[in-house]
C-alpha cells in the first residue's frame, strides 16, 4: 500500500519527493539529502557551513583536473594518526576512570559534613558548548569531508589538547589558545571541569585530593566501587596494543593511513577517460613507446625464441611479397629487410618513424652495377649504384601490425601444445594427425581447425583434466555439447566397428583430396555388406543402437563428422573456396519492394559470379552487400563454381576400386557420407571466406581513409608569395554560413601568424556598383576596403555552407581586381620590393564545422558567435592544416576521407588515422618549447615517436617542474647534478629525441646547432665530422675548438662563418663505405639527411598547400559528388522565380536550376506563368550541370521525366541475373496497376513525388517535426502525409481528399482517420502534424522521459525499485514500432512486474485509455488516478 501511495503521490503534489532524497537519474539509485535532523535534539546548527562550501569546492576542483590534493608528507601523517589515537584511548579510559558529581554525591552522603554540589551557570553553558562540539565531531564524514582544511583539523585539535589540560594532562601549549571568556570566569570554570573530569590512570588514589575525602570515606569508596585494579588486565593489553601501533608506525610506515586517491573520489569509467587509472599511470611509468605498450598488452607474457623470431619473418615476408610486386630477385633481400626490421622492434624498440628516418638504408637495396668503360672519360667511376626500395614507411605499419597477428598466432599455439603435453602426460596419448597439423598450421583458421579436432577426439580425456585441474587450461578448452557426447559415446561402443569398417580413415581420405606428393590411401572393402554388418551382433549395441538401420545411421554420421572436423580436409576445403568461389547476391521479399533502380544498392540487386579476386578490387561494393544483408533486403552467399565436378572428384578420393557387389554397396555409403560431411563443411567454408573477405575489405578501406588524410595532412602552412615554403601567413577569412549574400551577416575574423584573433566583426553588404548603371556600393564596402588596407593580410580565405558562399568568393574576387588591393611585399629576385594581389581562396572548412560548435571553441572565445569561431578555425587551417586536424583528436572519424568508410568499424578507422598523423608529425618534427607553451603545438606532442598521449602530459608536466624551458635534447632524459627530473626514459628518449627541436641560438654557449634539425644524437659525432671536413680542420684544430667551445663547437663555426654550402663538396659515399667496413652500420642515407640539416635546420617537406578543386569545392558548398549528382538524375526543384519564356529555381543542395521555354512543355499554350508558380515543387530532369559555377540547365518535358536514371555500369554476360530482373519487374507492376497509382503533381513547396521510403529517406537529416507531402498508393483520393516523430521514427499519415474539382487537383475537405477534417494542406500541417509535433517534444523534454528503448526504461525501473523496496516508479519512452505512440511503464514496488501501457499522441493532447489529456501534467494525474482505481477494483 505504501508503495501504491508513492506512485500516487509522485507528482500530483510538487516537491514531495525532493525533502529527503534525491534520484539519480542513470542508476536509477536514491542519493541521500541531508534534512537537518540529528542527534538526540532532532536537529542540530553546523558551524563549519562556510568550510564546508569551500572544501566542496576544492573537492569538485580536483575531480574536474584543475588542481591536486595538497601532499602531506608520511612522518606529518603519522604523527597526527597517533595523537587521534592517544586522544580515543585517553577519552575512553577517563569514561572508564572519572567520576562525575552524582557519583561523588552518592560518596558523600556518607560523610558527615560534605555538602552537595551546587553546579554554576558558567559551568553549564560550558557543557552545553562542549557538547554540541562532540556532536559535531562525530558527524559522519563523506569524501568532501576528506579535503576540510587544515585550520579545522586544527581547531579540533587545540579544543581536545585543552580538555587534556584540564583533566590534568600536562599541555605545554596551554598558553597558546586564548579563552573566549573574561579570567574570573575562565579560571571558574577550569575549576569545576577540573572537579569534574579529574583524571586517576590506576586506583583511585587522586580522588582523595580532589574530594577532601578521609581514609574511611576510602574505604567505604573502596568497597562500593572497587580500589580501580578489576579492569588492570584490560589497561594493560591496551598498552600493548599501543605500543605495537607506535612500533608498526615506526618500522612499517607503509601501514600510515593512506591520503585520498583520485579512485576514491572518480567513476572508474571518468578516469579511463582522462587516462589516470593505475593502468595509464603504469603506462607513463614504463620505459617503452606508449602505442608498444597498448598494442602489445595481451602478449606481454609471450617471449619469442630464436626459430620463432625468424619463422615470423619468413611468415610476415610471406604475406607482403605477393601484394609488393618487385623483382623476383628481390626476393631475398626483401626477406632479410623484413627481419632486420623486426629486430629494430622487438629487440631494440624502434618505433616506425624512427625505423623509416634513420635506418632507412636497411629498407633500401643497392647494388654495384659495372659500367661500360667511357675510352673519352678516362676517370668514370667503373660502376654505379643501383637502389630498390624494398619497404616503404606503410609497408612498416604492416609489419608492425602482423607482428601483432603472429604473436597471437603463437600465443594460440603454445597453448594448443600446452593442452596436448597435458593430455600425453595424464592419458599417454598419442595423436599423429595433431602432431603433423600443428606446427604447419600458419593461420589462426588452420589452428582453429586443429583446435576443433583435438577437442572431438578427445573430448571426454580433456574434460577429465580440466576437472583433475580444476581449471580449464588457457581458454582452449570447451564443454562438450550434447552432440559431442553422442559421438563420444560411439566411438567407445560397438558401433565404431562399423565406421572402421568403411575402409579408410578420415585423414587418410583427406590425404588423398590434397593430391600431395606420396602414395595414394586405398579403401579396402570389408567382405559384409554394410545393412548385414550393421544388423550383426558384433555391432548392435541396445538400447541405444538395437537396429541395424540405427547403427548404420550413427556410424555414417559419425564418420561424416571426422571428415568434417580433419585440419586436412578443412585445408582442401578452404583453398578451393578461395579459388573457385564466388558471391552472389539475392534479393529478399523486402528488398523486391524496396530497392527500386533510384536505390543505391540496385547496383549488386542481382550480382552473380562475382569471383573473389573482382571483390577485393571492389571493397566498397562488397561492405554496402553485407550492409544491405543486415537490413534484410538481400543474402549475400559464397558458392562453389563447379560444385557437382568437384564434389565427384571427392567421390574417387574415397571410393574402393574393387568390382563386387559388397563394394558397389560399400561406395554408396561412401558417397552418402561424404554428403553429409560436404554440407557442413560448405557452412563452415562460406562463413569464414565471407568474413574474411569482410575484414579484408575492411582493411582496404581503412587503408583508403590512411592515404586520404596523408594528403590533407601533406600541406604545408599557405605560403606568401616571396616567402619560405613553411612561413605563417596572416589571414583574413569570411564566411556568410548559410546565410544569403547580400541578405545576411557576413562575419570575419583576423588572425595573426602567432595564431591571436586580434580583431573580428561582421560585414552586410560589401557588393561593389556600377556607377554606369547608377548603383552604388554595398555600404561596408569601404570598411571592408579599409580593414584590407590597414591590416595588410597575406591571403582572404572564404567559405560556408551553401552556394551562396560561391557568389561570396565571387565578389571578394571582384573587390581585389577593382580596389586594385595587394599583399604585403617582398624582394624579388632584382632585390626590388614588389606586391602582387592579394589572393582570395576558398578554405576547406570540415574542421571548422566541427570547431564553432565545440566547447574548445567557447573556451577560446567565449564571447564570439559560432560563425565567428568558423571564421577563426579557416584562418588557422591556413596557417597550418596538421595542427587544425590534431585538434580534433578522436573527432577525426568524424571527417569523410572514404565514401564507404560508414561501414568500417570506427576503431579500425581511428587506428589508420593516428598512423598517419604520426608519420606527418614526425615529417615536420615538433619544438618543444612551443608545445609547452602552445596548447596547439601540444596535440602533436602525442603522436611524437615514443611518444603516446600519456607520456605526453608526462613530458609536459616534468619540462614545466624542471623551469618550464628545454635547452638541450639531452635535458629530456634529467640531471641529477642540475636537479632535473627526467621526462622520458632512456628508451624511449631515443625514439623520440630527433622528432624533438629545439631552437638554435648562436647566442647561448649551451645551444647546439644539432639539437635544431633532424640528426639524432647516436649520429651527432658524424655531423661533426662532417662539419670538420667541410671547414677542413685537421685533428689539432678540432680539439682546440672543442676544448674551448665544447663539442658543438665545430658546427658552430661552420654556421657562424655560413659555410654550410661547403658539404656539398663532401663525397658521402666514400664515409658509408667506411662506416659499413669499420663499424658494420649501414649509414648512406643518413649521411645525406645530415648534409641537408647542415645547411637547413627541419627544412619543411610538406608539399603546399593544396587549392580545392572545382570538384572538392562543389562538394564542400553542396553536399553532393559525381555519384549522387550527374546528368540524367531526375530531382526535386523548388520554382523561384517564373517568367514568361523561363523558369529559375532551387535544388535542395543549393544549386540553381534554369529551364529554358523549350523545355519547359513540348506544346505551351500560354505563358508558363499559368502552369507554375513560385514556392511550387516540381520534378526536374538534369540536362547539363556546370560544377564550377554550382548552375544546371533543367528539363519539364514529359517525354525526358518518362526516361529515368539510370547508372551505367559494365557487367559481363553472366554477373547479373536479367531473367529475375524482368519478372521481378512484371511482378511489380501488376502490383501498381492492381493499386491504381499515378503520379501527382501538387503546388505546395512540401510536396515530394516520393514513396514512403525516400520520404524516410529525405527526412532523416531533417529536424524532428519535418513534412513531406506525397501520392498516396491508395488511389487519386488519397495523399500522404509523412512527418518525422525522432530519429528513425516516422508517421505516415493517409489523408482522404473529398469535395475535388477533378481527379489531379486537391480535395477541398482533407479528412484523418474519420476524425479530423481540415480545408487545405496548411491547415493540416498546422493543426494536425504541428501540433502533434509539439506534444512529441513536450514528452521527450519532460522528466520523466527516458531516451533510451523500452528495455532500457525497464532495466532502469528494475534498478530503482532494487533500490528502494518500498517505493514505486513510472516513465515514458518511444514506440518506434508504432509512430505517434509512446509507452508508459511502471513499477508497483519490487516484487511487481514492470507494467506498460499506450500514450497515443493527438493533435493538442495525450491520449491514454481513450481518455484525452491537455498537458504531461495532466496526463501524470490521470496515470495515477487510472491506476489507483483499478487497484481498488481489485480489492473488491
Amino acid at each position: 500500500m505504501s508503495a501504491l501511495y508513492n506512485l500516487i503521490q509522485g507528482e500530483a503534489d510538487v516537491a514531495d519527493e525532493s525533502d529527503d532524497e534525491s534520484f539519480d537519474e542513470d542508476t536509477g539509485e536514491v542519493r541521500r539529502k541531508a534534512n537537518g535532523t540529528n542527534g538526540v535534539n532532532g536537529h542540530l546548527d553546523d558551524s563549519s557551513e562556510e568550510e564546508d562550501d569551500d572544501d566542496e569546492e576544492a573537492a569538485r576542483a580536483i575531480r574536474e583536473g584543475f588542481i591536486v590534493e595538497d601532499e602531506e608528507e608520511p612522518e606529518e601523517r603519522a604523527r597526527r594518526r597517533k595523537e587521534k589515537r592517544k586522544r580515543r584511548r585517553e577519552e575512553r579510559e577517563e569514561e572508564e576512570a572519572g567520576l562525575d558529581d552524582e557519583d561523588l554525591d552518592l560518596i558523600g552522603e556518607n560523610i558527615p559534613g560534605y555538602e552537595r554540589r551546587a553546579p554554576s551557570e558558567p559551568k553549564l553553558k560550558r557543557l552545553k558548548r562542549g557538547h554540541k562540539e562532540e556532536n559535531e565531531e562525530r558527524l559522519p564524514r563523506g569524501v568532501n569531508d576528506i579535503f576540510d582544511s587544515d585550520d579545522e583539523e586544527d581547531t579540533q585539535r587545540a579544543f581536545e589538547d585543552r580538555r587534556q589540560n584540564i583533566r590534568g594532562v600536562p599541555d605545554e601549549f596551554a598558553d597558546f589558545i586564548e579563552q573566549d571568556f573574561s579570567e574570573g570566569e575562565g579560571r571558574e570554570l577550569e575549576d569545576d571541569d577540573a572537579e569534574v573530569a579529574r583524571t586517576v590512570r590506576r586506583g583511585l588514589g587522586a580522588v582523595k585530593d580532589t574530594a577532601g575525602l578521609d581514609e574511611a570515606a576510602l574505604e567505604d569508596l573502596k568497597e562500593a566501587f572497587g580500589d580501580g585494579g578489576e579492569y588492570d588486565w584490560a589497561l594493560e593489553l591496551q598498552e600493548q596494543e599501543d605500543q605495537e601501533d607506535r612500533r608498526g608506525d615506526t618500522e612499517y610506515p607503509d601501514t600510515l593511513s593512506k591520503a585520498i586517491e583520485l579512485k576514491d573520489v572518480f567513476e572508474p569509467s571518468q578516469l579511463a577517460e582522462r587516462m589516470l587509472t593505475d593502468e595509464d599511470n603504469q603506462i607513463r611509468a614504463v620505459d617503452e613507446p606508449e602505442r608498444f605498450q597498448i598494442a602489445r598488452k595481451p602478449y606481454k607474457h609471450l617471449i619469442l625464441t630464436d626459430e620463432q623470431f625468424r619463422e615470423e619473418s619468413v611468415w610476415i615476408s610471406n604475406l607482403m611479397w605477393p601484394k609488393k610486386r618487385l623483382d623476383p630477385d628481390l626476393r631475398e633481400p626483401f626477406q632479410k629487410s623484413v627481419a632486420k626490421v623486426l629486430e629494430f622492434m622487438i629487440t631494440d624498440e624502434y618505433e616506425v618513424p624512427f625505423i623509416f628516418q634513420h635506418r632507412k638504408d636497411y629498407l633500401i637495396h643497392a647494388a654495384k652495377v659495372h659500367v661500360t668503360p667511357d675510352p673519352y672519360n678516362p676517370n668514370a667511376p667503373e660502376y654505379v649504384v643501383s637502389a630498390e626500395k624494398l619497404l616503404n614507411q606503410s609497408d612498416l605499419w604492416d609489419i608492425f601490425d602482423l607482428d601483432l597477428k603472429f604473436r597471437a598466432l603463437i600465443d594460440k599455439r603454445n597453448a594448443l601444445q600446452k593442452t596436448y603435453d597435458n593430455l600425453k602426460a595424464v592419458s599417454n596419448t598419442q595423436d599423429g594427425v595433431f602432431e603433423e597439423m600443428l606446427p604447419m598450421a600458419v593461420t589462426m583458421e588452420e589452428l582453429q581447425d586443429v583446435q576443433d579436432y583435438l577437442h572431438f577426439q578427445h573430448s571426454s580425456r580433456l574434460a577429465d583434466i580440466a576437472i583433475v585441474n580444476g581449471t580449464i587450461t588457457n581458454g582452449t578448452q570447451r564443454r562438450p555439447g550434447a552432440s559431442r557426447m553422442i559421438f563420444e559415446r560411439i566411438r567407445n561402443g560397438k558401433v565404431y566397428s562399423l565406421v572402421r569398417a568403411f575402409g579408410i580413415t578420415a585423414d587418410a581420405f583427406a590425404q588423398n583430396a590434397l593430391k600431395r606428393e606420396g602414395r595414394r590411401q586405398y579403401t579396402e572393402d570389408p567382405a559384409e555388406r554394410p545393412d548385414d554388418m550393421a544388423n550383426s551382433e558384433t555391432i548392435l549395441d541396445p538400447p541405444d543402437y538395437s537396429s541395424g538401420p540405427q547403427c548404420l545411421r550413427a556410424a555414417k554420421a559419425m564418420f561424416a563428422e571426422e571428415i568434417s572436423l580433419s585440419p586436412k580436409m578443412r585445408k582442401v576445403m578452404r583453398q578451393t573456396y578461395y579459388m573457385n568461389g564466388v558471391i552472389e547476391c539475392f534479393r529478399t521479399e523486402k528488398g523486391l519492394k524496396k530497392i527500386d533502380e533510384q536505390h543505391p544498392y540496385y547496383e549488386f540487386k542481382y550480382l552473380r559470379n562475382q569471383q573473389l579476386s573482382d571483390i577485393a578490387r571492389q571493397p566498397d561494393l562488397f561492405l554496402r552487400m553485407l550492409r544491405a544483408e543486415e537490413e534484410g533486403l538481400v543474402e549475400v552467399k559464397v558458392q562453389l563454381q563447379n560444385y557437382d565436378n568437384f564434389r565427384k572428384r571427392l567421390y574417387t578420393d574415397i571410393e574402393s576400386d574393387n568390382f563386387s557387389e559388397v563394394a558397389d554397396a560399400w561406395n554408396r555409403e561412401r558417397r552418402s557420407v561424404l554428403d553429409m560431411a560436404l554440407l557442413k563443411l560448405d557452412k563452415v567454408m562460406a562463413r569464414g571466406v565471407k568474413e574474411n573477405m569482410k575484414t579484408e575489405c575492411e582493411n582496404q578501406v581503412a587503408k583508403a581513409c590512411r592515404e586520404e588524410y596523408l594528403k590533407k595532412l601533406d600541406q604545408a602552412p599557405y605560403k606568401p608569395k616571396g616567402m619560405v615554403l613553411g612561413t605563417v601567413p596572416r589571414v583574413l577569412t569570411l564566411s556568410n554560413g548559410t546565410g544569403t549574400f547580400g541578405k545576411e551577416a557576413i562575419c570575419w575574423a583576423w588572425v595573426e601568424e602567432d595564431g591571436r584573433v586580434l580583431e573580428n566583426g561582421k560585414f552586410i553588404d560589401i557588393t561593389v556598383g556600377d556607377p554606369e548603371k547608377s548603383i552604388k556600393d554595398g555600404a561596408d564596402l569601404d570598411a571592408f576596403v579599409e580593414l584590407v588596407m590597414r591590416r595588410r593580410p597575406d591571403v582572404i580565405g572564404v567559405s560556408g555552407f551553401s552556394a551562396e558562399s560561391r557568389r561570396l568568393y565571387d565578389q571578394l574576387d571582384d573587390i581585389v581586381k577593382k580596389r586594385n588591393l595587394r599583399g604585403a611585399e617582398y624582394e624579388n629576385e632584382d632585390g626590388q620590393d614588389v606586391s602582387d594581389p592579394l589572393e582570395v581562396v576558398i578554405v576547406n572548412d570540415e574542421v571548422a564545422r566541427l570547431y564553432q560548435t565545440s566547447d574548445r571553441a567557447t573556451m577560446e572565445h567565449p564571447g564570439f558567435a559560432p560563425l565567428t569561431k568558423y571564421c577563426v578555425a579557416l584562418a588557422k587551417y591556413l596557417q597550418n592544416p596538421m595542427k587544425e586536424y590534431a585538434s580534433l583528436g578522436r573527432d577525426i572519424v568524424s571527417l569523410s576521407f572514404d565514401p564507404s568508410q560508414q561501414y568500417v568499424p570506427e576503431e579500425k578507422i581511428l587506428k589508420q588515422l593516428e598512423t598517419a598523423m604520426v608519420d606527418m608529425v614526425n615529417l615536420c618534427g615538433v619544438d618543444i618549447n612551443d608545445a609547452v607553451s602552445d596548447s596547439y603545438t601540444a596535440n602533436l606532442l602525442s603522436y611524437v615517436c615514443g611518444l603516446g598521449p600519456r607520456k605526453a602530459s608526462q613530458v609536459l608536466k616534468a619540462i614545466n617542474l624542471n623551469g618550464g624551458v628545454v635547452s638541450t635534447r639531452a635535458e629530456l632524459v634529467g640531471d641529477a647534478d642540475q636537479h632535473r627530473l627526467p621526462a622520458v626514459g632512456p628508451r624511449v628518449w631515443n625514439n623520440c629525441a630527433s622528432f624533438l627541436y629545439i631552437e638554435f641560438d648562436i647566442t647561448e654557449p649551451d645551444s647546439d646547432y644539432l639539437d635544431n634539425t633532424r640528426v639524432h644524437p647516436e649520429d651527432y659525432e658524424l655531423g661533426r665530422k662532417m662539419a670538420a671536413d667541410a671547414l677542413e680542420l685537421d685533428e689539432e684544430d678540432i680539439q682546440a675548438e672543442q676544448q674551448e667551445n665544447g663539442d658543438g663547437a665545430i658546427v658552430r663555426k661552420l654556421i657562424k662563418d655560413e659555410a654550410q654550402e661547403k658539404v656539398n663538396d663532401l663525397i658521402l659515399e666514400e664515409y658509408a663505405e667506411q662506416l659499413e667496413r669499420n663499424f658494420n652500420q649501414r649509414k648512406r642515407a643518413t649521411l645525406e639527411t645530415i648534409r641537408a640539416e647542415l645547411q637547413q635546420p627541419y627544412e619543411e617537406l610538406r608539399r603546399n598547400f593544396a587549392i580545392l578543386t572545382t570538384d572538392e569545392i562543389f562538394t564542400m558548398f553542396t553536399g553532393e559528388t559525381r555519384e549522387s549528382l550527374c546528368e540524367g538524375m531526375i530531382v526535386p526543384m523548388s520554382i523561384k522565380r517564373v517568367s514568361d519564356d523561363s523558369i529559375e529555381g532551387k535544388l535542395d543542395c543549393g544549386i540553381t536550376g534554369t529551364v529554358a521555354l523549350e523545355d519547359i512543355a513540348s506544346r505551351l499554350e500560354g505563358s508558363a506563368k499559368s502552369y507554375f508558380s513560385p514556392h511550387q515543387t516540381v520534378q526536374a530532369k538534369i540536362m547539363s550541370l556546370t560544377r564550377k559555377t554550382l548552375t544546371a540547365r533543367m528539363s519539364l518535358l514529359e517525354e525526358q521525366l518518362r526516361r529515368p536514371y539510370r547508372k551505367d555500369i559494365d557487367r559481363m554476360s553472366d554477373e547479373w541475373d536479367e531473367r529475375q530482373e524482368q519478372k521481378d519487374k512484371e511482378s511489380m507492376q501488376i502490383k501498381n496497376d492492381v493499386s491504381g497509382r499515378t503520379q501527382r503533381v501538387i503546388k505546395h513547396p512540401l510536396f515530394r513525388s516520393f514513396n514512403a521510403a525516400q520520404a524516410e529517406e529525405y527526412l532523416g537529416s531533417q529536424a524532428r517535426g519535418d513534412v513531406v507531402i506525397r501520392p498516396s498508393s491508395k488511389g487519386l483520393d488519397h495523399l500522404a502525409v509523412t512527418w518525422k516523430v525522432s530519429d528513425n521514427v516516422y508517421q505516415h499519415i493517409d489523408v482522404l481528399e473529398l469535395d475535388k474539382e477533378n481527379e489531379f487537383s486537391v480535395g477541398k475537405t482533407l479528412k484523418i482517420g474519420g476524425r479530423y477534417s481540415y480545408s487545405d494542406l496548411d491547415e493540416l500541417i498546422v493543426n494536425h502534424v504541428k501540433a502533434m509535433a509539439r506534444k512529441v517534444d513536450e514528452m521527450m523534454l519532460h522528466e520523466k522521459y527516458q531516451n533510451g528503448s523500452k528495455a532500457d526504461t525497464e532495466r532502469w525501473l528494475t534498478t530503482y525499485t532494487e533500490a528502494n523496496p518500498k517505493r514505486s516508479v513510472y516513465n515514458f519512452c518511444i514506440n518506434p514500432k508504432n509512430p505517434g505512440y509512446f509507452f508508459l511503464c511502471f513499477k508497483n514496488g519490487q516484487s511487481a512486474q514492470v507494467q506498460n501501457w499506450h500514450v497515443k499522441v493527438i493533435p493538442g493532447a495525450f491520449e491514454l485509455r481513450r481518455i484525452p489529456y491537455q498537458d504531461m501534467r495532466a496526463l501524470c494525474n490521470g496515470f495515477k488516478l487510472l491506476f489507483t482505481n483499478m487497484q481498488n477494483e481489485k480489492r473488491r
